[in-house]
């Protein structure tokens, strides 16, 4: 008994329920530094006996009168304490919980896992459970007892690597982490938990007890509805935003849940986007990862504040009819001391072998989607946000280093998989079953993907073989057309396949059209900075692109600033420049993408066959010597046809003919060259006769006038 107290009062026993607790007869306690102990009954509060020392280091044990749940009197120096024994509760987490987990099939881990404030036996207090399996002994350490790991060493469940202790009166807000001694008997730096639902404040890096009051959710009706407003026939517009730089004070702090809610709602909702779409919200270490290097992947990050503080603003926007989009970071994480890797002693959450383990571009650790629990535990993740927070979607970052063994690795140092391929198995069956299960929990809800390369059936159901998401980013799209408005308009002739060669592919998945937060950092410049020419010439370009943009298939997303025409290149530790809407060029910006946005929602053909080949139809696309383009845009039986003109040189063209469908009158719904979006108001007068002149395969055609720089959006009326 000796040898045992001896490894107890180290911290080094592993199975600390075989001493502490009730015993029969016997009671026996560790107080390091108390100078007593007695045990009273929990009922009434009669004394049961008196401990005694059995070893220096401060455990107390000794015989009590009755076998009755007991509290313990301990008297510490100047402070006595009465409080429950932690040592006196049974198993806590069931059955079912460990055989769902050890299958990574437990999508409620957020329950169940982590810190959870709770009653048991009548009494409140805080149950925590661990995955670390290979630990010698876990401790939970804190506020609460001096950060010393030997006074609430945890019990192993073995059958599944689960360690797990309640603690009783407890509070929600508690500040914790979990000390672990290794496989190598080593004492490991505290960790974090990585279920924890709230953490300190960064750079602290503890975690905190949430609170369970549940939010009191008032958006029953967009939950409802939010399906049909997110499907491929809906029109989906998205204002991007890393919330600790969209706006700051006046002292350069960001502003918390509740005041973002109060600015960015309206102004989303003002600029007629659908949806507000955050970078990775779940807490990160280091503020200039700008969330891409989570660690809990359960909490909010605590520099916006609580996160009932981020429920509110999710129920603000959907009060508002915005849905919350979140980045969410499966591929990788930090390796940081206090998280994830070598959790407890040993590559658990990621791969031992670097070729597999470590991402060279990121110098970030890559999980193991091989293995039962790290896959749950990913899974779970995503359903929390989902389910707990209401979210709308996830748009799954870096999905191509996913899905390569060799992602950015030369040759002989990946390995191939068990047919000798470069695919990774085990993350596409992971991804599939993401998909699959949210689509069967989360009704409504979207799954995109940021995904660069060509891999097939991105979008396509998981039934049928695909990965299940429901829109991938069209990367693609994005860098050719980039590339072709930063030329010079006088070399744009040469690059004219830049502009269409989207069209060849725009229905082999469904599409999101990114202009995102990765184009505007690292040098790349600012988008109105991309535009070539004088000052007049990149106002101009932009409104053309933008229009281009909106009116081509696909949904849509801007990363904020661009909607203002931001000069300079995004900054994450400073606002965007909102000083320049003094500016009438700046606001003519804003002005067109919201006229953009009610002109993309309005009229049906822009949004309605989105994902179908028959929602276009090429008029010209042929004419690179005038870099002018031509399309029709197609809705439903009933639905008029809208159709779009490029012109993408500096060269105004009069009597310029354009086939159409229909005859009759023609209105200029939107003119990018307007005076109310800086332009220099050229245009048809808004209103403009068909002609019975064949042209284009149509009986009837317009003659038109095509501003400069310029892109117009025309509608046949009656």
């Amino acid at each position: 008994m000796n040898q045992a107290f001896d490894a107890l009062a180290a911290g080094r026993h592993g199975d600390p329920f075989s001493l502490l607790g009730p015993h029969g007869e016997e009671v026996c306690t560790f107080q390091p530094g108390a100078r007593g102990v007695t045990v009273l009954a929990r009922d009434g509060g009669e004394e049961l006996g008196r401990l005694e020392r059995v070893h220096p280091a401060g455990i107390f044990a000794g015989r009590v009168a009755r076998q009755v749940p007991y509290r313990l009197r301990v008297d510490w120096p100047g402070l006595p304490q009465e409080t429950e024994d932690p040592y006196s509760f049974g198993l806590l987490l069931g059955p079912l919980d460990m055989h769902l987990f050890a299958e990574g099939r437990h999508f409620e881990l957020a329950r169940v896992f982590g810190a959870q404030a709770m009653t048991i036996d009548g009494v409140p207090g805080v149950r925590f459970a661990l995955w670390a399996p290979n630990a010698q002994r876990a401790s939970v350490v804190g506020d609460f007892n001096g950060w010393d790991g030997r006074r609430h060493p945890m019990r192993l469940r073995r059958e599944a690597g689960v360690w797990e202790l309640f603690i009783p009166r407890l509070q929600p807000g508690a500040t914790y982490k979990y000390e672990l001694i290794g496989a190598d008997g080593g004492v490991l730096p505290l960790k974090a938990d990585p279920l924890a639902q709230m953490t300190e404040v960064p750079p602290a890096t503890a975690s905190r007890v949430m609170d369970p009051a549940p939010f009191a959710w008032s958006d029953a009706a967009w939950m409802a509805r939010r399906g049909a407003a997110q499907a491929p026939d809906a029109p989906i517009s998205v204002y991007e935003v890393h919330a600790g730089s969209w706006w700051r004070d006046a002292e350069g702090k960001s502003p918390d849940w509740h005041r973002l809610a109060d600015r960015l709602i309206p102004y989303v909702q003002g600029m007629g986007f659908t949806h507000v779409e955050f970078m990775p919200v779940m807490e990160h270490p280091f503020g200039g990862s700008w969330g891409y290097q989570p660690l809990s992947m359960f909490a909010p990050s605590a520099r916006f504040g609580s996160p009932s503080g981020f429920a509110h603003f999710v129920d603000r926007a959907h009060a508002a009819g915005i849905g919350v989009i979140l980045d969410w970071v499966p591929a990788h994480f930090p390796t940081d001391a206090h998280g994830l890797y070598r959790f407890d002693g040993t590559a658990l959450y990621e791969h031992a072998d670097p070729r597999e383990g470590f991402h060279r571009d990121w110098n970030t650790a890559i999980y193991n989607f091989g293995r039962n629990e790290v896959r749950g535990f990913l899974l779970a993740s995503a359903i929390h946000w989902l389910e707990h927070y209401h979210v709308d979607g996830l748009r799954v970052d870096a999905v191509a280093s996913m899905l390569y063994r060799d992602y950015s690795r030369p040759a002989g140092e990946w390995i191939p998989n068990r047919f000798g391929g470069r695919e990774n198995l085990e993350a596409v069956a992971f991804i599939q079953e993401l998909n699959a299960v949210v689509a069967e929990r989360c009704p409504g809800a979207v799954m995109i993907a940021e995904e660069s390369t060509a891999w097939p059936g991105v979008t396509r159901p998981t039934s049928q073989g695909g990965l299940g998401f429901h829109y991938k980013w069209n990367m693609g799209w994005m860098h050719d057309t980039l590339h072709y408005i930063e030329e010079d308009p006088v070399h744009r002739q040469f690059h004219h396949d830049q502009m269409t060669f989207g069209l060849v592919y725009a229905w082999s998945e469904r599409f999101v059209l990114p202009l995102s937060h990765d184009e505007v950092v690292y040098g790349k410049g600012s988008l109105y900075g991309k535009m070539p020419g004088d000052a007049w010439q990149k106002f101009a370009n932009l409104r053309a692109y933008l229009a281009f943009m909106w009116t081509h298939p696909g949904k849509k997303l801007i990363f904020m600033g661009g909607e203002i025409a931001q000069p300079a290149e995004w900054n994450h530790d400073a606002s965007i420049d909102w000083p320049l809407l003094d500016d009438a060029r700046h606001r003519g910006i804003q002005r067109l993408l919201h006229d953009l946005n009610a002109a993309y929602r309005g009229l049906p053909a822009l949004h309605r066959r989105d994902a179908e080949p028959e929602g276009w139809h090429w008029v010209i696309g042929d004419d690179r010597a005038q870099s002018v383009f031509a399309w029709l845009r197609l809705g439903a039986e009933g639905d008029p046809p809208a159709l779009v003109v490029l012109n993408m040189t500096p060269v105004p063209r009069h009597g310029y003919r354009i086939g159409v469908p229909r005859g009759g009158t023609w209105q200029e719904m939107l003119n990018t060259d307007g005076a109310a979006y800086g332009g220099s108001n050229s245009g048809n007068g808004g209103w403009i006769q068909a002609e019975a002149v064949p042209a284009h395969g149509c009986s009837e055609s317009l003659s038109l006038f095509l501003p400069p720089l310029a892109a117009l959006i025309l509608t046949p009326q009656g």
